[in-house]
């Protein structure tokens, strides 16, 4: 088995400090450090593609720009990189969604996955002019997913559904391939659409004792349902070639953190439905002290924000060993991300991917001949 890595276009803006944001909170003003515009991100997705990673995350929420819009220009500048959009089903139709994506697969050579954001803090979602509670979204995220599923098989579809409702709905043009729906969420209804009509079930970056319990808990989900699903991770990563190199740039972003800035973004993720997010910031309760809450894995960038708030710190071969430990519990996938994201990329997939190489864990998508020359590890 080979795993997969996928990376992350911060189209929050980008900085060598961590840029906040997510859940309900605004990007912080480092993010004006690099703007997001077409030219910078396609230099990361390019440097992404180069390096290995399959694809590339782009975020949701009034915090960035739009993840559709965005990798759509992007694409243009890419040959090889997928795009994991993620996007709210309740901001647009299910038959319009399955027709984007129909004719994202076709403009791009089928280079796009889906990450489904149910959306988990209703004041965002008003402002989006979406009224129902949280249980609620996810209902109708299942529905959703039902009926463009069966619009992607080709389908004639009539639902009339407690949330959405078409009539004679039918692609005129079938995506090929498919894009795969990848879909997070930690409460008993997020485990019950994951189960039905997900491929990729996504856990943001816990200590490895809680995402064992996770992928037994979808797994046997999954299994009532009589379907197999996968399973990935999102983290951030600081990779250096000593441990105390990465340590270093660790503490270099937490002593960048304002205290207002932090007690700010901390009152609001409190405020958080998401029983995900809620996790994340039960790892550091809000304090500076005892952020490594497992080898190698540190809960500083929750601090400042919303969402993923972890990081693989270390040096490559601790991280690869992390990694490895991850994908002994099932973990095929791994999200990452790092600030900032271009140079994080290099690190990242310079130093620890030939080491996952060399021990037969990871190729290089493009083939054997960037495969071989991944198995010399990176000494720089």
């Amino acid at each position: 088995m080979s795993l997969t890595f996928h990376w992350f276009l911060p189209t929050n803006g980008d900085s060598r400090h961590v840029v906040g944001g997510g859940h309900g909170t605004p990007a912080t003003a480092s993010g004006r450090d690099r703007p997001p515009t077409v030219a910078y991100l396609s230099q990361i997705a390019r440097a992404a593609e180069d390096l290995g990673f399959v694809g590339a995350l782009t975020p949701t929420g009034a915090w960035c720009e739009d993840a559709w819009l965005t990798t759509a220009m992007v694409s243009q500048n890419t040959e090889r990189l997928k795009f994991l959009v993620a996007f709210r089903p309740g901001f647009v139709s299910p038959t319009l969604a399955a027709q984007m994506a129909s004719t994202f697969q076709r403009q791009t050579g089928g280079r796009l996955l889906l990450n489904v954001v149910t959306g988990g803090e209703s004041h965002e979602q008003r402002a989006y002019g979406d009224f129902l509670d949280k249980d609620d979204r996810y209902r109708r995220t299942g529905e959703f997913l039902e009926i463009v599923r069966e619009l992607w098989d080709g389908k004639t579809v009539d639902v009339a559904g407690e949330h959405l409702r078409v009539e004679d709905a039918k692609l005129a043009r079938l995506p090929d391939p498919v894009p795969e729906v990848y879909f997070g969420g930690s409460s008993p209804i997020a485990g019950e659409i994951a189960a039905k009509y997900v491929d990729v079930y996504l856990t943001w970056g816990e200590p490895p004792a809680q995402v064992a319990e996770k992928i037994a808990w979808i797994r046997g989900l999954a299994a009532k349902e009589g379907r197999t699903i996968r399973f990935g991770i999102r983290l951030h990563v600081i990779t250096r070639d000593t441990s105390a190199e990465a340590w270093a740039e660790a503490n270099r972003l937490l002593e960048g953190f304002d205290p207002e800035t932090v007690k700010s973004v901390q009152a609001g993720l409190a405020r958080s439905e998401s029983e995900g997010q809620q996790r994340m910031l039960a790892l550091h309760g809000g304090s500076r002290d005892g952020l490594e809450i497992h080898p190698n894995l540190w809960a500083g960038i929750g601090l400042v924000r919303g969402g993923a708030g972890t990081a693989l710190v270390g040096s490559h071969e601790e991280v690869a060993e992390r990694i490895k430990e991850y994908a002994a519990l099932g973990i095929e996938e791994f999200v990452l991300s790092g600030y900032p994201h271009l140079e994080e990329a290099y690190w990242f997939g310079e130093g620890v991917l030939p080491r996952l190489a060399a021990e037969g864990v990871w190729q290089h998508p493009v083939g054997e001949q960037r495969a071989s020359a991944a198995q010399v590890p990176f000494a720089g």
